[in-house]
């Protein structure tokens, strides 16, 4: 008796282990800066993409029901081993297919180099803008949603010339970010025939930056661009030229855009600033994507959004497109799914598309910021956006050109 009882205990002890495999989670992760200079953008983006990931489970799920789970970690946008960290315990800890980040091309550089690449996983990027990404040796496991600064600088030297500013001093926070920002930006500034009359580094987290800012002036230029972050040195470094007299002309790049900064310096003092950032172009999938933002309360147009919520979709499109919770294969399934020829579906179409996959057709999926058709090296082309400071706040002009 006692036998048949142990043997009936393991049974069912068996087929609960079963059932519990059978409804898992399936997890992307998301990294992003929730700590440090870029904090006050963070929660639209990670909101974006578990807005993807609720699109999916309130369509039936991945891979036959599976629930998808977005995981976070905080990679302090500003510290690498605290990048590798997150990123570490989201590979090896929480076991990810995949990874919606990092947000700062730092972090993401980081904890793709430490951690998803020997780990096999596969990161997308919707905020990443440094041409660093492009020659990263990774092994074709780092995507972004998102343009590289090389096209950014060319749009924002081209349009700083529309507007008449012709000399500019730069100052840009000392990472790969923003270094790779400042070069692209000096180059095509000075080919479309502007002066760059100062170009500097400045390192993130000082308390003061009068001497930096006395250099910068002392060039005679009469604008100063900041490719820093608004929460963090790039704050810092506007309030004390106000208060020293050093500039009163700003342009900012794509860190710099939050109404945070907004609020902290002054609307009345930065009225009139312009910004660059990644935007939408107009396509249905940024409509589908608008309605649904706004219905869960979300701003459509928060930086960052719309590319987060792309990053999500396609992996989980991608998962679905490979069968099977594993990492093996995903790179080149996301690359299908992200890719034309197939039927097209748009963001909040998970059903349509999983029925696709499983009767074996190809998809196609035209995002909420774009068509997303990964070159080579996981970069994608899109839209700048001129971002202009109006009544107390960032708004958004229309597409740099």
């Amino acid at each position: 008796m006692t036998a048949r009882l142990t043997s009936a205990l393991a049974l069912g002890a068996g087929a609960m282990l079963v059932q519990a495999a059978a409804v898992a989670d399936v997890k992307i992760g998301f990294l992003g800066g929730f700590t440090g200079p870029i904090e006050s953008l963070v929660p639209p983006i990670y909101e974006g993409a578990k807005l993807a990931a609720s699109h999916v489970n309130d369509q039936g799920g991945v891979l036959g029901g599976q629930t998808l789970a977005v995981p976070s970690g905080d990679t302090t946008c500003a510290d690498a081993t605290a990048a590798a960290n997150a990123g570490d315990r989201l590979v090896n800890t929480e076991n990810v297919l995949g990874i919606v980040g990092a947000l700062c091309s730092g972090a993401t550089i980081s904890a793709a180099n430490n951690a998803a690449i020997p780990g096999g996983v596969v990161v997308v990027s919707p905020a990443s803008t440094s041409p660093a990404l492009t020659t990263m040796e990774d092994r074709d496991l780092v995507f972004r949603t998102t343009p590289s600064d090389a096209y950014q600088g060319a749009v924002m030297a081209r349009l700083l010339m529309s507007k008449g500013i012709d000399n500019v001093a730069i100052t840009y926070v000392n990472n790969d970010y923003g270094k790779g920002f400042a070069d692209s930006l000096d180059a095509a500034f000075k080919s479309v025939g502007g002066t760059v009359s100062a170009k500097e580094a400045h390192e993130d987290k000082k308390a003061d930056y009068r001497s930096e800012l006395g250099s910068l002036a002392s060039s005679g230029a009469g604008t100063l661009v900041v490719l820093a972050y608004g929460d963090g040195s790039g704050q810092t470094i506007i309030r004390q030229a106000l208060e020293g007299g050093d500039f009163n002309k700003f342009v900012g790049g794509d860190g710099m855009v939050g109404d945070a900064l907004v609020e902290a310096i002054g609307g009345d003092r930065l009225e009139g600033m312009i910004s660059t950032r990644p935007g939408t172009p107009e396509i249905p999938g940024a409509d589908k994507f608008s309605m649904a933002a706004e219905k869960a309360g979300l701003d459509p147009k928060a930086p960052y959004a719309a590319q987060a919520y792309d990053a999500a979709f396609l992996l989980a499109l991608a998962i679905e497109k490979n069968g099977k919770a594993e990492r093996a294969g995903l790179n080149a399934a996301l690359r299908d799914v992200a890719s034309a020829p197939g039927e097209v579906v748009m963001p909040g179409e998970w059903s349509k598309a999983a029925e696709l996959i499983r009767a074996g057709k190809d998809v196609n999926y035209e995002g909420a910021a774009g068509s997303h058709e990964f070159d080579d090296a996981g970069d994608v082309a899109g839209v700048i956006v001129e971002m202009m400071v109006k009544d107390g706040k960032f708004m958004e002009v229309g597409i740099a050109m």
